[in-house]
């Protein structure tokens, strides 16, 4: 499996392409949200690879790119999350892309595209939004969190309604069962400090007074997808955060919740591919 160093972290990435297309692709990168890894954007990526070349990767302390104790100093900001992928990029020798990120990832992605706007054509920000402080709220959130986070036994695994059970929260449409077990199986692989870390971040004072502002700046052309369902990032929050940019298109997928790539994939990737600019149908 290829991994590449990024400061202090072994990082796992792939392509997907088409191996015998010989015309040189745009690259699409795609992001995932918390407690997954990219295994979940796979299909999304196989349909697309007609168009594009493909590139996923785990995120520090997700799905394959694990954390040691040679990892050095633990980065869990979005902006630290925003940084790896711009290394990333570099080190693949790769100057501007398209972006497709889901949940946590896309609030790393907005921070990305204001950072680095100059290597971005367009982005996709899937199940994202702003939200405002409840102190009493994000307190009780942090508590029940931190505890979920710590309690993960890998015996869940072998019971047989655990991963249909783990994932109902967040799906308005059921899931082929091997689907459902890939999340919980990465999901009990978190590194704990980095799924700690990063649940602590961006659902926070800070973030809730830091994301309106990124949103605001957002100059690269972006296509906010939400589920109509979604109890992880309700839609009304992804519209709010759409509102704060005209460079933002706002999309809701009805009947569903926080993976409308996986619950509608066929809705998903004709206004994916409408907002890109290729052929609407094509495959998918």
């Amino acid at each position: 499996m290829p991994y590449i160093e990024i400061r202090g972290v072994e990082h796992y990435y792939e392509w997907i392409r088409e191996s015998q297309s010989i015309k040189e692709k745009p690259v699409i990168v795609f992001i995932h949200g918390w407690g997954g890894s990219s295994r979940y954007w796979e299909s999304t990526a196989q349909a697309l690879s007609s168009e594009f070349d493909c590139l996923l990767y785990d995120m520090r302390g997700f799905g394959r790119s694990r954390l040691s104790s040679k990892s050095g100093e633990n980065l869990y900001e979005m902006e630290d999350y925003a940084d790896d992928l711009a290394v990333l990029l570099d080190k693949l020798a790769i100057a501007r892309v398209y972006i497709k990120a889901h949940s946590m990832g896309a609030s790393a992605a907005t921070i990305f595209l204001n950072r680095y706007r100059h290597r971005v054509e367009r982005a996709i920000l899937t199940c994202s939004g702003i939200f405002e402080y409840d102190e009493k709220a994000f307190a009780a959130f942090h508590q029940f969190g931190a505890y979920v986070v710590k309690f993960r036994p890998q015996w869940l695994l072998h019971i047989p309604f655990a991963p249909p059970l783990f994932m109902a929260r967040f799906l308005h449409r059921p899931l082929p069962l091997s689907v459902s077990k890939a999340f919980l199986e990465d999901f009990l692989a978190a590194d704990y400090e980095a799924a700690l870390g990063t649940m602590l971040r961006v659902v926070s004072k800070y973030a809730a007074e830091v994301m309106p502002q990124e949103f605001a700046q957002l100059s690269v052309p972006t296509l906010l997808v939400s589920g109509e369902k979604d109890k992880i990032i309700p839609a009304n929050l992804g519209r709010k955060a759409a509102q704060l940019s005209q460079n933002v298109k706002y999309l809701e997928i009805p009947q569903t919740a926080h993976f409308p790539m996986l619950e509608a994939p066929e809705i998903y990737l004709n206004e994916v591919r409408e907002f890109l600019g290729v052929g609407v149908g094509a495959r998918g």
